[in-house]
């Protein structure tokens, strides 16, 4: 590997075994990310260390600033990453569903379901937010562009069965559909009971999409 060129055979050796969670195939980029989330599940994010990175993931700190400028730049990629984990894992719910409504009523029961996952979500020490809430403050951009973008094919495809009312913009579509799942992340809920999938179902089946149907005359 790049980082392996500039090191001695002791140096070599010196370092830590690598990463749990990253196989003997992952890069050293992936390796490295895998690496800066465990520092920041244990550490936190605002004391993530690129020499703790480093020793993490078992290679010299100079691979990991050749992968990453600087610490704002891994940390970026870092939630990114989670922003895209986070987004396609809702996807198996998701993709069962057959109507647009069912689809984004299965979303909105996913966000409530996995808010505290650690393995979608990864948490960090009791002093901080969760890295999915750090995306809905500091890189909430991320999130919605990853997830306005997931949301497009499932327009397309209710289009073709008649779900959308002509002339439906998709990419407004989508976003509208974000930004009603996320509300499902920071507020609760005042006639329905947010912790109780069934009524989150009916809530958005009955309100969330309605708008975007055809218009009955």
């Amino acid at each position: 590997m790049i980082e392996d060129v500039h090191m001695s055979s002791r140096a070599t050796a010196s370092l830590p075994r690598p990463v749990a969670g990253a196989s003997s195939g992952d890069s050293t980029e992936e390796r490295i990310l895998v690496a800066a989330e465990q520092c920041m599940a244990r550490h936190g994010l605002s004391r993530l260390s690129m020499t703790d990175v480093a020793t993490q993931a078992g290679v010299s700190r100079g691979a990991v600033y050749l992968h990453f400028a600087d610490r704002g730049t891994l940390i970026d990629a870092v939630l990114e990453r989670a922003a895209h984990r986070f987004v396609a894992s809702s996807e198996e719910v998701i993709k069962r569903r057959r109507t647009l409504s069912a689809q984004v009523a299965e979303a909105a029961v996913f966000i409530r379901t996995h808010l505290g996952d650690n393995v979608l979500t990864l948490r960090l020490p009791a002093d901080e937010e969760s890295l999915f809430a750090t995306l809905l403050t500091s890189r909430l951009e991320r999130l919605v562009a990853e997830w306005v973008d997931f949301w497009l094919p499932y327009l397309s495809d209710a289009e073709g069965r008649g779900e959308l009312r002509s002339g439906v913009d998709h990419r407004q579509a989508a976003e509208w559909i974000v930004r009603m799942m996320l509300s499902f992340a920071v507020m609760p809920g005042v006639s329905f009971n947010t912790d109780r999938p069934d009524e989150i179902r009916n809530f958005v089946r009955a309100f969330v999409v309605d708008g975007l149907g055809p218009q009955l005359n």
